[in-house]
């Protein structure tokens, strides 16, 4: 099936790889995008680079087909991975999650997806893609006269921040590492209750309390100890137990809402410190834990806002919302960054 959406002359592509799929869109010279819904094609990443990249250059020439853009007519690449790598899309030599054999390690894709192509690539992490695309969503054309920072949480705790409407890279391209800001745990642990230990070594940072792995690993196992018999304590293992939390939470079960305040307190804790530094219009929120009920979405948003400790004139001028079309916004805004960088250039 073709999309069949008239284009304003040249575009820009959006590629978002992950775990198990990649994801593309187009984006064309006025700012549409000619794609509304995932094209998805397998990414084959722990298959090693050689595939991984072919696998890209797969769901590039899907997306063409689906919207029936000549290959001529495409200007540059907008590429996302998950971290850690640098700004310039070279995966640390300690490898990740997603690249965990050796030959990823220090493995520039970047460039060897530019020269597989014969096009520019323009490279940012997924969360510095999705807070990219949530920032541009919301503010249009007036993006460059705002800021926002965004958390999204996951597996980890990604996010961005964007400022008047670029991501903030930072001179090691490190900026925007949300998850690993240490914050106060007075007040959002129990009495008794351990400190959080993320898994990059840190005690205390946000990703150790709001992240699907701070569940398994930190809050699940502690609050099962206060809710003696709960059905998550015979759900498996740690990992497909603190899977499960979410679905209890969205039918109000005592234990998993501990764990969700929790986790919104780390993230207004979070906000907080950003209102500090960066003052930003908007505070996004997104990942698999604003994926859920609009009842519960709304209490988890709101929970997130009463513990963001701002100035009277920044609660004034400040909004608080959800990052938009989750599942897309990673190839979205890899897109729009590759758009900013040809339409400027």
């Amino acid at each position: 099936m073709t999309e069949t959406r008239i284009r304003e002359s040249w575009v820009v592509v959006g590629l978002d790889n992950g775990g198990t799929s990649n994801n593309a869109t187009v984006l064309d010279a006025s700012g549409r995008f000619l794609v509304d819904r995932l094209v998805e094609v397998p990414s084959l990443v722990r298959e090693g680079p050689a595939a991984a990249v072919e696998a890209l250059v797969r769901a590039l020439e899907t997306v063409l087909e689906l919207t029936g853009t000549p290959r001529a007519d495409v200007r540059a690449i907008g590429l996302d991975t998950p971290g850690p790598a640098s700004a310039d899309g070279v995966i640390s030599s300690k490898g990740a999650t997603n690249f965990a054999q050796p030959e990823w390690w220090g493995f520039d894709i970047r460039s060897a997806l530019e020269v597989r192509i014969g096009l520019p690539v323009v490279y940012n992490n997924d969360g510095n893609a999705a807070a990219l695309y949530a920032h541009h969503e919301c503010f249009g054309a007036e993006a460059g006269r705002h800021s926002s920072v965004s958390a999204i949480v996951g597996t980890g705790l990604g996010g961005g921040v964007v400022e008047a409407g670029q991501v903030v890279r930072g001179a090691a391209g490190m900026a925007g590492e949300l998850g690993h800001v240490q914050i106060p745990m007075t007040g959002l642990l129990e009495e008794g209750q351990p400190v959080p230990v993320c898994n990059c070594g840190l005690a205390g940072d946000v990703e150790s309390v709001a992240s699907l792995t701070g569940i398994e690993r930190n809050l699940l196992p502690y609050w099962l100890t206060r809710f003696e018999g709960h059905e998550l304590a015979r759900a498996g293992s740690p990992a497909e137990a603190a899977k499960l939390v979410r679905g209890y939470a969205e039918n109000r079960d005592p234990l998993a809402l501990k764990i969700f305040e929790q986790q919104a307190i780390a993230l207004g804790r979070l906000f907080s410190i950003a209102a500090n530094f960066t003052d930003p219009s908007t505070y996004f929120v997104g990942g698999g834990v604003v994926e859920t009920s609009p009842g519960f979405r709304d209490w988890f948003l709101a929970t997130v806002r009463q513990h963001t400790v701002l100035r009277e004139e920044q609660a004034r001028a400040a909004t608080f919302a959800l990052v938009p079309d989750l599942d897309m916004a990673g190839a979205r805004g890899a897109a729009v960054a590759a758009l900013g960088v040809v339409g400027t250039g």
